[in-house]
């Protein structure tokens, strides 16, 4: 593997202005994302209570399930003893997910370390798995490449009831057939037929989305210590209940300093994220697996279509016996601060831009937001990539960035026939002077064919451009090769005109380099850093 640092240009102009600390947007937070805010909020987590020892039984019982190791070990005694965390988390994508599942874990670890080194406390990495997300068609696909065109690969398991996560079942044959037509795509390699029986041997053994994506992840970063932590737990709702009941009491509050904060946010040019409304509970009811979003109307708390509607005083009761309530993205951040004491949040520009209205909100709850880091960005760059990327003369950056298309243009322009284009232009143009004359000629003598000389016109410029166009289809198949060289590096590192780390999951790439690409790409000197990390397979 080999590492590039490079800058890339941003097109979220909230995350440039956040990673250039501007004033209309820093005012939205407590911290500014430099060294020095690490210690003030080191400083500001000394008052913070945290139940230590029945949350890392939680976490332990929780990861009990899954491989450990003595890094993960430490990491619980050190977060029973005094730990701080770092924090980021994600949905339970199938197959982790897009690459930025993976990616968001290793910023999340890497500066855990570096806080770790520069503070002198032990940081402990945590990944808060959204298991109670119920939008099972954002996670229940992944996508592959073929002939250049992007297809979307569904596990289409159809139910009327849109279960969480961590309560959706996946069918186990179905599933087996889903990893199976995927990894037929990667193509054969050394390591291909291990990692697809360790996959499938995975896939055996869990019973939903979140167990099988946190089963994943856990095996490609078992050795780096990372823990995790689902926040459909029902053990961890119930540590959570009196967090739950301060957000009951507050609700009308939080609403409004929300919506409030978010009409400032698109005051100050940007878009509102949110949605936020003063009438919002911002909690969800879970019954039976099933999330109901509650709203705020005449003292209650109620989700009309689903025939649900709770008094606060039946909301406070419920929160402390039944476990039965879950956030949403304004409470989500807030409980994570309130069970952790978070030294920093890793997200990406999203969670950035729903973070930038919460300000207020974590005052209501006693705490601060803590310091915002953006996630890194990585890209990764497999061996055909780099060749071809040398062949068409561009860099890894430069594709990235968009050049492949000026590149292909002007190499289109280059192998063009314009003498061929020129004559039939120049043909069309004389048709059309002549069928100017037969049209004057007709006229002049009543003889009324106007349409029928159009549509004969019309059908002979046609038969023109379809010569053009055979000859365009000659030249490219002439040039297929080339053409194929465009695609292949297009498609990997801007599919759909966007990142990678949006679109592939990372068993493309485990597939090329093997069980060791997590190790390995924590061997290099990564740095948390706004630069775009180039790495090369």
């Amino acid at each position: 593997m080999k590492l590039e640092q490079v800058d890339v240009k941003n097109a979220n102009q909230l995350l440039q202005d956040y990673r250039e600390q501007k004033d209309s947007i820093m005012s939205f937070f407590h911290f500014k994302n430099e060294q020095a805010s690490f210690a003030e909020r080191l400083k500001d987590l000394q008052s913070h209570k945290v139940r230590r020892a029945q949350l890392t039984t939680i976490i332990r019982n929780y990861m009990s399930g899954f491989e450990s190791s003595k890094k993960i070990e430490q990491h619980l005694a050190e977060l029973e003893k005094d730990a701080v965390v770092v924090v980021g988390g994600q949905q339970s994508g199938l197959l982790t997910g897009p690459l930025y599942s993976v990616n968001k874990a290793i910023s999340v670890l890497l500066l855990a370390k570096e806080q770790r080194e520069k503070l002198g406390v032990p940081v402990v990495p945590v990944f808060w798995v959204a298991g109670e997300d119920h939008d099972l068609d954002e996670i229940n696909h992944t996508f592959y490449e073929v002939n250049g065109r992007l297809i979307k690969h569904a596990y289409n398991e159809q139910s009327p009831i849109k279960k969480m996560a961590s309560a959706a079942v996946l069918e186990q044959a179905q599933l087996t057939s889903w990893i199976q037509t995927i990894f037929s795509q990667f193509g054969e390699t050394q390591y291909t037929k291990e990692l697809l029986a360790d996959v499938l041997q995975v896939a055996g053994k869990i019973s939903t989305y979140t167990e099988f994506f946190v089963t994943l992840m856990n095996g490609l970063f078992k050795e780096q210590g990372l823990l995790y932590v689902d926040a459909a737990d029902e053990a961890l709702r119930r540590y959570e209940a009196p967090y739950f009941k301060e957000m009951i009491e507050h609700s009308q509050e939080i609403a409004q300093v929300v919506t409030a904060r978010e009409q400032r946010l698109e005051g100050n040019g940007y878009a509102m994220p949110i949605g936020a409304t003063e009438n919002a509970a911002n909690l969800f009811y879970v019954r039976e697996g099933e999330r109901f979003l509650l709203t705020r109307k005449e003292g209650r708390f109620m989700n009309q279509a689903a025939n649900i509607s709770f008094s606060k005083e039946e909301m406070l009761k419920m929160a402390e016996d039944e476990a039965c309530f879950s956030n949403n993205v304004v409470t989500r951040p807030m409980m994570q601060d309130l069970v952790f004491p978070v030294l920093s949040f890793v997200g990406g520009p999203g969670e950035l831009a729903y973070w930038s209205t919460l300000k207020e909100g974590f005052e209501i709850l006693g705490t601060k937001v803590p310091v915002f880091t953006p996630r890194m960005n990585l890209s990764y760059v497999t061996r055909e990539t780099a060749a071809n990327l040398e062949l068409i003369g561009l860099t890894a950056k430069q594709a990235i960035e968009g050049g492949v298309a000026e590149v292909r243009q002007a190499y289109e322009s280059k192998i063009y026939d314009a003498e061929a284009k020129e004559a039939i232009t120049k043909a069309k143009q004389l048709l059309a002077e002549q069928y100017e004359v037969i049209q004057k000629h007709l006229a002049e003598n009543e003889i009324h064919l106007e349409r029928v000389v159009d549509k004969n016109l019309l059908f002979h410029q046609q038969q023109f451009d379809f010569l053009m166009k055979q000859i365009e289809k000659d030249i490219h198949l002439k040039h297929d090769v080339a053409f194929k060289r465009f695609k292949q590096v297009e498609g990997e590192l801007l599919p759909a005109g966007g990142f990678q780390e949006r679109v592939y999951t990372p068993y493309p790439y485990l597939n090329q380099y093997g069980v060791d690409f997590v190790a390995d790409i924590m061997k290099l000197p990564l740095q948390t850093t706004t630069k775009h990390q180039i790495i090369y397979l």
